[in-house]
């Protein structure tokens, strides 16, 4: 058994982005000329810019050029750039600052495994990044989860074999990745949503360096 590492999603587990993405989309809706609801925003949950449009468009009835698409799409994300601007340490997750800095004098490494391509912005926003020994965003890959390419290219940077590797995740669909990659799979959230998880915690204050320490045991 080699040494330990730990891979970490960043919306839900390190922050809570999703509400800015959320206020995002719901402007460009209302933009539109509809309305979006907290409910039906669930179903962006782990899902791409591109393909959270299309499902904001059919929600919309709403049938636009492609052009007109990437404009949109555009402006979304420089509205969300705009809230994510404003965020400050206060909003890192319960419990997970002191994890990492456990983490950190532990010296059992970490990376970020993201979907995110502003994860780097948000981590440096957040002042985390120094924190973190790798970092793997959707500007390093070309498959989006389930597929375990971001965990096993963060597996890889860290240096440590992927059955080595503990996921933390919020989604199914991180979970699906996590356990492909042959990865240890922690979700944060619903039990039913994360079945699949080897350890499921209703929230991120769960996780706590107890927990961590029996499982690395």
């Amino acid at each position: 058994m080699g040494k330990k590492a730990f891979i970490f999603d960043l919306d839900g587990v390190i922050v809570d982005t999703a509400k800015y993405h959320y206020l995002a989309w719901r402007e460009l809706a209302n933009q539109l000329g509809f309305e979006f609801t907290k409910e039906q925003n669930e179903q962006l949950k782990g899902v791409s810019r591109v393909r959270s449009l299309e499902i904001l468009l059919g929600i919309g009835n709403k049938h636009l050029d492609d052009d007109i698409k990437i404009k949109l799409l555009h402006e979304k994300n420089e509205q969300y750039l705009k809230y994510i601007a404003k965020m400050d340490h206060t909003e890192i997750l319960p419990g997970i600052d002191d994890l990492l800095n456990y983490l950190k004098f532990e010296k059992i490494p970490f990376s970020l495994g993201s979907a995110s391509k502003n994860a780097r912005l948000i981590l440096e926003t957040l002042n985390l990044m120094g924190l973190f020994d790798s970092i793997v965003d959707g500007n390093d890959v070309s498959t989006a989860k389930p597929d375990p390419e971001v965990f096993l290219k963060a597996a890889e940077k860290l240096g440590v074999q992927p059955q080595d590797c503990i996921v933390v995740e919020d989604a199914q669909a991180g979970i699906q990745a996590a356990n492909l990659a042959g990865m240890t799979s922690i979700g944060i959230g619903d039990k039913k949503v994360l079945s699949e998880a080897d350890f499921v915690l209703k929230e991120t204050s769960e996780l706590t360096i107890g927990f961590v320490q029996n499982l690395i045991a």
